[in-house]
């Protein structure tokens, strides 16, 4: 399937992304536990940003989010009162690989956008990350993310989705120490919850 065609279907969801909130409680699980200071911020599959703003409190130097859809990336940069010291740089493109030099970032965030990237996505990030750089990505959980008909095209083969907090972790087996807890966020119409881990690049 080609770039294209994915950006396009990502298009189509841009505009009502925003009000599905859950979006932006998983942001906040992934940069909560991070340390403070960093220097490059790297937000894969931005969406509409909110991993990137979720990353301003950790005071970094710069963010880069990346995402292939234009739709995705402009209500992104709609927020950018959100930004007041312009630390984020927004980019429509792929988002694997990342455009950013080998072993360049500190951080490397995925909010709920691995179930569309697939294992290919671990390599490029242990490929960005300095050694001993933080890892933080959300996944969905195999029990209850069950993609059919023409959704089903755009999850890639590549990955299995774990059903638990260990498999979870066993996603990041090239890193180290690796974290892995079920983020669950009842809304009082529904309960969500997903798999969020915490990782850094080997020191070699």
């Amino acid at each position: 399937m080609s770039d294209e065609s994915r950006a396009a279907f990502f298009d189509t969801t841009a505009e009502h992304y925003d009000d599905d909130t859950f979006h932006a409680s998983v942001a906040s699980a992934l940069v909560e536990p991070l340390p403070p200071g960093p220097g490059l911020v790297l937000d894969v599959a931005t969406g509409t940003g909110f991993a990137a703003y979720a990353a301003l409190r950790l005071k970094p130097t710069r963010v880069l989010a990346v995402d292939l859809s234009p739709a995705m990336v402009a209500r992104a940069e709609a927020k950018a009162d959100l930004d007041p010291e312009r630390r984020i740089e927004w980019r429509v493109g792929p988002a694997v690989p990342m455009p950013a030099e080998d072993h360049s970032a500190d951080v490397v965030l995925c909010a709920s956008s691995l179930h569309f990237l697939g294992a290919v996505a671990f390599e490029d990030w242990l490929r960005v990350l300095k050694p001993g750089g933080r890892l933080a990505f959300s996944v969905v959980s195999g029990a209850r993310f069950k993609p059919s008909g023409a959704f089903a095209e755009y999850v890639p083969k590549d990955l299995t989705f774990p059903t638990d907090e260990a498999e979870a972790a066993a996603l990041a087996k090239d890193f180290t120490d690796v974290s892995a807890r079920t983020f669950t966020l009842d809304d009082g119409e529904r309960v969500r919850s997903v798999f969020v881990v915490h990782a850094s690049s080997p020191v070699q």
